[in-house]
């Protein structure tokens, strides 16, 4: 049993996601950068929406949420340790909670590090990650720390490699610029980022992108190889004080 899913492009870069289970009619949204993009492809399709499941408290991914909740007395669904600065909630979940999109169930994982109380969906092969693990790159650490991030990302790089991972943002060919400084010799990553600049040539999204891509590729998933470290002029170092340092050399790119 698998959820039917769409990428919605919306506001400048941000992407929402409608999960369609075709065996009940339910549809769930993630995230709400603006409810016009979503009440358009929801028409276009004929869903009706149910959920509306909420990864961070960032406005470019709550701002439409009371808009669509009103439309379409849609069930809306957060962390509970985010509640205090999330349109009210619904169904306030935890790491390892399930949510349900009609007859298919998803696990909640917490993912904080961009923000603190940031969550993924994890259905059966795809994750919806928002602002944390993203294509080529991950989110700035505006709440957390690096070690908190760190923990986050090997969370998700444990799911199985052929999980899609669906991110908030099209940031992948700035990623892919700076991840070539930092792993400069990787042949699957300088092929990755010639397919990313066809693909935005042509106006298609990025994303979602295969978790074994971006184990391969990501340089913050990359933190843990060998010659990453030696080229960042730190073998021997600790994955998570490698991670630090790709993350310090992003936020200055």
């Amino acid at each position: 049993m698998s959820l039917e899913i769409a990428t919605i492009p919306c506001r400048t870069d941000n992407y929402a996601y409608l999960l369609h289970d075709a065996e009940s009619g339910a549809t769930a949204v993630v995230d709400v950068p603006d409810a016009g993009p979503i009440r358009s492809a929801l028409a276009d399709r004929g869903w009706n929406l149910s959920d509306i499941l909420i990864t961070h408290h960032h406005y470019d991914h709550i701002d439409g949420v009371e808009e669509l909740r009103a439309e379409f007395d849609a069930r809306v669904v957060g962390a509970a340790a985010d509640a205090h600065r999330l349109p009210p909630l619904d169904l306030a979940v935890a790491e390892g909670d399930i949510v349900n999109v009609g007859c298919v169930s998803g696990k909640v994982l917490d993912v904080s590090g961009h923000t603190m109380g940031h969550i993924a969906f994890c259905f059966p092969g795809a994750a919806f990650t928002a602002d944390s693990l993203m294509a080529l790159g991950c989110g700035r650490l505006f709440e957390g720390d690096a070690p908190t991030m760190w923990a986050s990302l090997s969370k998700l790089a444990a799911l199985p490699p052929e999980t899609l991972i669906y991110s908030g943002h099209e940031y992948t060919a700035a990623n892919g610029a700076f991840a070539l400084t930092v792993d400069p010799e990787n042949t699957a990553l300088a092929a990755r980022v010639e397919a990313v600049a066809r693909a935005r040539a042509a106006g298609e999204p990025t994303v979602p992108s295969l978790l074994s891509l971006e184990l391969a590729t990501n340089p913050f998933l990359r933190a843990v190889a060998p010659e990453v470290k030696q080229g960042l002029g730190m073998a021997g170092a600790s994955d998570v004080d490698t991670f630090a340092e790709i993350r310090r050399r992003k936020d200055s790119f």
